[in-house]
């Protein structure tokens, strides 16, 4: 007789993580940038890595391979022979194509045959500043059959304006997109980054019953003069750790991982300098394992302010 498997006889009191995102052997983007931090805060986490390459590209080269939906099948179905595929999460991160994307569908229908609770958390990465980097038509999938299977979405700005079809030029129209992607599907919808009148902020919303008027925050975030790879992976992930510990508490989940990342944006920026490298000169690789304190107990320094 084979031994238990301890994550599933012992099941950590957080949760158990499918995580499907990419991997760089060198640097920390995708799976390596949620990982370690969703470990760090008590979580069992099984990582699939979406492509694996050998450095993110921006880089002037990179090499690798990309997974493709039937590769990813085959893990699920070699999961569920073996009696491997309860999990109380499911994260997904940049995927960059159709088929990869709806073959993530079948995955969460799959993963909700075994745990109908399962959470889904979604980062729809595609696009930044007004530029789509995926495939075109992946947005009216995320649209059409992504956003109504998801529980919690952290899009960026460019990104909820895709899937919602409204500007965002204001917080009321930060607002209002989150209303209308929580009448698409998912509760929990935090907008991880908002560019207004030369300020950054997040804004959060939470609709604890179907129907009510969801809850609503922002925090305000100060900008830091320099570009950081990883960043949106890591918020999601600190995102999904925080607030399964605080699940009736999205702003004060949100302000625990805006902290963390922030302590770790600062770390990594002091670090540069004391390389002798000019931080704006070129993208950063955040440093996480020496920014692990700020991951596991942040000091919050940065409030939610809530809408009434």
């Amino acid at each position: 007789m084979s031994p238990p498997i301890l994550s599933l006889a012992l099941p950590s009191p957080t949760g158990r993580v499918l995580s499907i995102q990419s991997h760089t052997v060198q640097g920390y983007v995708g799976n390596k940038s949620a990982v370690f931090p969703l470990q760090l805060l008590g979580y069992d986490v099984d990582p699939i890595n979406s492509v694996q390459f050998s450095n993110h590209t921006g880089y002037p080269t990179f090499k690798g391979q990309v997974l493709n939906g039937r590769q990813l099948w085959d893990l699920i179905e070699g999961l569920e022979e073996n009696e491997l595929l309860y999990y109380t999460h499911l994260l997904t991160g940049y995927i960059g194509s159709v088929s990869f994307l709806n073959t993530v569908l079948e995955v969460v229908d799959k993963l909700r045959l075994v745990n109908p609770k399962l959470t889904y958390v979604c980062d729809p990465v595609m696009g930044d500043e007004g530029k789509l980097y995926v495939p075109e038509e992946l947005v009216s999938v995320y649209r059409e059959k992504v956003i109504p299977v998801a529980s919690v979405l952290t899009p960026n700005q460019f990104e909820a304006e895709q899937l919602t079809g409204l500007r965002i030029q204001s917080e009321g129209d930060g607002r209002e997109a989150c209303n209308i992607l929580h009448a698409a599907g998912p509760s929990k919808v935090v907008i991880t980054s908002i560019n207004m009148n030369g300020e950054l902020l997040l804004i959060g919303s939470h609709q604890k019953n179907e129907g009510q008027a969801p809850e609503q925050f922002k925090i305000m975030i100060p900008k830091i003069p320099a570009y950081f790879t990883g960043t949106g992976d890591l918020t999601t992930a600190l995102i999904l750790g925080w607030s399964n510990k605080y699940p009736e508490r999205l702003d004060l989940a949100a302000e625990l991982a805006v902290s963390s990342l922030q302590a770790v944006l600062h770390r990594t920026m002091n670090d540069y300098k004391s390389a002798g490298h000019d931080p704006q000169s070129s993208s950063l690789e955040i440093r996480l394992i020496q920014s692990q304190d700020e991951i596991r107990n942040p000091k919050v320094e940065f409030k939610a302010q809530r809408y009434d």
